[in-house]
C-alpha cells in the first residue's frame, strides 16, 4: 500500500508540474504580447459560425517535440481571429512589413516556435511582425481545405487588408507587406498569393469590416481592399500536392497573375511534406515567378526559424539577403561592410553604399526581369563584401 500511495503521489505531483509548465508558457506569451496592439480581423463577428464552442487553449504537452531548442505554445479553439503587431526600433524601421502564419495543421497553432520566434528575427531586420492568429480547428481532410472551406482564406485576406489601411499609422510601405508560412501557415501564405482574389467575403455579412468596402458598390482590388502580398517565404509548406498524387500540384496553388517573388525552404528529410518545396518551386518557374529554393538535408518537418546546432540554423540569413535582391530590405551598407570578410573580397569605399553583385548578360542573349541569366556566373550573397550575417 505504501509502495503504491508513493506512485500516486509521483503521478499527481508529475501531473501538477505538467499544468504549471503549460500556464507558464500561456503567462510567458501573454506578457511576450501585452504591449504590442492587437487587432481583432473581425469586429462584427468571423464570417461564419465558430466550429467549437470551446474556449480557446493552450494544448501543449510534455511530450510535443521542442521548436528553435525550446517549448512552443500550441493553441486551438481560435473562433476569434487577431493580428498583433510587433515593430523594430524607430531607427532600424525599413518599411517592410510580413504577416506571419504559425503552423499546425489547421488544427491548432505553433504560437511561439512559429509564431513569436520569428517576430524576433523579422524586427531584428527592422521588419514589422504581424502575428496573425486564424481560426483553428477547421474540419480535417479536403474539407477542410480551400475551396471547400473558406474560413483561413478569409482571415489571411482580411490581415493583408488590415496591414495596407494601417501602413501610415505603422509606418510601413504598404506595397511592401509580404507574407511569412510554416507548415500550414505555409500553405496558407500559397494560397494567399495565389488567391488574394478570391471575393467569397462578399457574400458574408462580415464584409462590412472590410477597409475601403462600401455597401452595394462592390468590393474594389485597389488600395486598402486589396490582398496581394508583395512576396511570400513558405517554409516546409504542406498540402501543396494531390492527396493522391504527390508528384503532381494540386491545381488550386498553382501560380498566376497575382503570384509574387516566392522563397521556399524545406528539409529532404521531411517524409510527409519535404517533396511540396520543388514541385510549388518547379511550378513557379514554369509561371516565370521568380523564386528561390533552399533544400536542407536534416530537419524533418517543423525545424522552425532557428533550429539550434542545425544545418538549417542560419536559413533566415539567405531569407534576409534575398529579402534585399528583391528590394524589400534596403542594400547593405557600409558599416556592415566594416566586418570581417571571411573571402578576402575588396572592400566597398568609405561613403559608398553596399550593393549585391549582378551577373552581367551577354549581349546577345537578354535576362529576364528578376531573374539572374542562366548562362551567366551569378554571384551569391555571401561573396558579396557587403554581406553580413543577420542576428537570427
Amino acid at each position: 500500500m505504501k509502495t503504491l500511495a508513493v506512485r500516486s503521489t509521483k503521478a499527481l505531483a508529475a501531473r501538477h508540474t505538467n499544468m504549471l509548465t503549460a500556464l507558464g508558457l500561456l503567462l510567458i506569451t501573454t506578457l511576450a504580447t501585452a504591449q504590442q496592439p492587437v487587432l481583432p480581423l473581425w469586429p462584427h463577428g468571423a464570417p461564419e459560425p465558430p466550429l467549437n464552442a470551446s474556449a480557446e487553449v493552450d494544448v501543449t504537452k510534455p511530450t510535443d517535440a521542442p521548436i528553435n531548442g525550446h517549448a512552443t505554445v500550441r493553441l486551438t479553439n481560435v473562433s476569434t481571429p487577431t493580428m498583433t503587431v510587433y515593430q523594430p526600433a524607430s531607427d532600424k524601421n525599413t518599411g517592410t512589413a510580413a504577416l506571419v502564419f504559425p503552423g499546425g495543421g489547421y488544427a491548432r497553432l505553433a504560437w511561439t516556435g512559429e509564431g513569436t520566434d520569428v517576430c524576433e528575427w523579422l524586427t531584428n531586420v527592422g521588419i514589422t511582425c504581424l502575428l496573425v492568429k486564424y481560426r483553428v480547428p477547421q474540419p480535417t481532410g479536403e474539407a477542410g481545405h480551400y475551396p471547400q472551406d473558406f474560413a483561413d482564406l478569409e482571415d489571411a485576406q482580411q490581415a493583408m487588408r488590415l496591414a495596407k489601411a494601417h501602413a501610415g499609422e505603422w509606418h510601413i510601405d504598404p506595397k511592401k507587406i509580404g507574407v511569412i508560412g510554416f507548415s500550414a501557415g505555409g500553405n496558407l501564405a500559397v494560397l494567399l498569393s495565389n488567391h488574394a482574389d478570391d471575393r467569397h467575403i462578399e457574400s458574408t455579412p462580415a464584409v462590412q469590416d472590410i477597409p475601403g468596402y462600401t455597401q452595394g458598390s462592390g468590393l474594389t482590388l485597389t488600395g486598402t481592399a486589396d490582398a496581394r502580398p508583395a512576396f511570400v517565404i513558405a517554409g516546409y509548406p504542406a498540402y501543396l500536392a494531390l492527396a493522391d498524387d504527390p508528384k503532381t500540384l494540386n491545381p488550386v496553388y498553382a501560380p498566376g497573375k497575382l503570384t509574387p517573388p516566392t522563397f521556399l525552404i524545406a528539409a529532404e528529410n521531411d517524409v510527409h511534406y519535404g517533396f511540396n518545396s520543388p514541385l510549388y518551386y518547379q511550378s513557379l518557374t514554369a509561371a516565370r515567378v521568380p523564386a528561390e529554393l533552399h533544400m536542407y538535408a536534416t530537419g524533418g518537418h517543423g525545424f522552425g526559424v532557428h533550429p539550434p546546432n542545425q544545418p538549417e540554423e542560419h536559413w533566415t540569413r539567405l531569407a534576409d539577403a534575398w529579402l534585399r535582391s528583391i528590394n524589400m530590405l534596403p542594400p547593405y551598407t557600409q558599416q556592415r561592410a566594416q566586418q570581417p570578410n571571411p573571402h578576402n573580397l575588396p572592400s566597398t569605399p568609405a561613403g559608398i553604399p553596399c550593393t549585391t553583385p549582378s551577373p552581367v548578360a551577354p549581349s546577345n542573349q537578354p535576362t529576364q526581369p528578376g531573374r539572374p541569366n542562366p548562362t551567366t556566373p551569378t554571384v551569391g550573397p555571401m561573396d558579396n563584401p557587403c554581406f553580413q550575417q543577420n542576428p537570427m
